[in-house]
């Protein structure tokens, strides 16, 4: 397996200077032809999909983040259709000057290179993390898990194809599904310029722990929202039903709602319907339990521990906690944040100051749901992923995150004493 997968390796490297000689036109061309291929082949890629379906329980909070449907597979198709539309991130002047010797310095920015993704479940990453790293100039390596096999063939086939009819060379790499495979990814040093993990907290600090490769960190989402003392019923409502029920499988959804404790009393305004419409699981400390054991069903209410904070559910459950004041709120995150996504609700420009300053997260929002942590959302295309380090990049990781740059200088003949 480790020779096969390095010869592909060096395949991919060998491909991969060709990507510096495509014009911008041709590769717009090459993913809206892609798009448009998607769409078309959606019965194929469905029932590949399909396959992967019914080898997980689909009570399994990954059974979602693999489902594929024709809407889901359209909605692909548009982000990529998106990222065609956007300009290219290369060759962009960040810098320019000219030293007193006659230097002429130019910071210019230049693709990252071989990009390698680790992910579980999702066979959207496979569209998305091609489009984004195509246009930005990028090789991909993509390392899925055995959940998303047959997805994640169906669609790397699509890809190749779109490339062969464009007289490409494939500029992707799926590697075998197998656990095993990864250890010869992330070992790959000479061939990958950088790994980013797309997954669960175990998957992402596997990779850390163990990649030769330098790894950009996209971590778990454990997101909170705080709804303050002078929040609006309504909008707290409708953010906290929209943060939480949206979509539970990804990393931008709600995990924990904070409370101001003058607050209590619209709680079970905030949470109504969550158990009748959804069956959500509530996870309540005393203050909260106390105040929803008359309105909510007595089999999803339960009383918190101290492991129902901290928690990245992924499904259908949420922790209430009740705090006495904004500084009690920044304590609770500041002790159980991710740095991924926060919000606070509040009519005081105050509270809302203190929360967006003194709140350590990739994303920071004020009257908003936290399902708006997203690359499309923020008019970005798809996104590879939403880095919650500060090295590098932060934040949803779209094309301008995937370049670094390069000091070009020009002289006329000058030399160092």
């Amino acid at each position: 397996m480790q020779a096969s997968i390095l010869k592909n390796l060096d395949q991919l490297r060998h491909d991969a200077r060709q990507l510096s000689s495509i014009t911008e036109a041709k590769i717009n061309a090459v993913l809206l032809d892609l798009a448009d291929l998607a769409v078309a082949e959606t019965p194929h890629i469905l029932t590949e999909n399909k396959k992967d379906l019914e080898r997980m329980d689909p009570a399994d909070p990954k059974y979602d983040r693999l489902l594929l449907n024709e809407a889901r597979v359209a909605a692909i198709a548009g982000d990529i259709r998106n990222v065609a539309s956007l300009p290219s991130p290369l060759g962009l002047t960040l810098e320019e000057r000219t030293l007193p010797n006659g230097l002429e310095l130019k910071k210019v920015t230049v693709p990252l290179g071989i990009i390698g993704i680790v992910f579980e479940s999702r066979p959207n990453v496979t569209f998305d993390v091609f489009s984004l790293c195509f246009k930005s100039g990028n090789a991909s390596v993509l390392k899925g898990s055995r959940d998303a096999h047959f997805s994640n063939i169906a669609i790397v086939g699509l890809i190749k194809k779109t490339l062969a009819a464009h007289g490409l060379p494939e500029l992707v790499y799926l590697a075998p599904s197998e656990r095993e495979s990864l250890k010869y990814i992330l070992e790959a040093d000479r061939h990958i310029d950088t790994i980013i993990p797309r997954g669960s907290q175990g998957l992402i600090n596997f990779v850390r722990e163990n990649a030769k490769v330098p790894v950009i960190e996209t971590g778990a989402g454990i997101v909170h929202v705080y709804v303050d003392r002078s929040a609006d019923l309504k909008k707290a409502t409708d953010i906290v039903r929209n943060s939480k029920t949206r979509r539970v499988s990804v990393c931008n959804a709600l995990d924990a709602l904070l409370i101001h404790r003058e607050r209590l009393v619209d709680l079970p305004a905030i949470l109504q319907g969550f158990d009748s419409e959804f069956q959500c699981g509530v996870y309540a400390d005393e203050r909260a339990f106390d105040v929803l054991k008359n309105s909510y069903d007595s089999g999803l209410l339960h009383r918190a521990t101290p492991e129902s904070f901290g928690t990245e559910f992924l499904s259908m459950n949420l922790s209430v906690k009740t705090v006495d004041s904004i500084g009690e709120a920044l304590d609770h995150v500041f002790q159980y944040s991710s740095n991924h996504t926060e919000s606070i609700v509040a009519e005081d420009e105050e509270a809302i100051l203190k929360y967006l300053n003194q709140v350590d997260a990739a994303v920071v929002l004020s009257n908003a749901a936290t399902c708006f942590t997203d690359g499309a959302q923020f008019g970005l295309g798809a996104e590879i992923g939403i880095s919650t380090q500060k090295l590098h990049a932060r934040g949803p990781m779209a094309l301008r995150e995937l370049t670094s740059y390069k000091w070009v200088v020009r002289g006329s003949g000058q030399t160092r004493q």
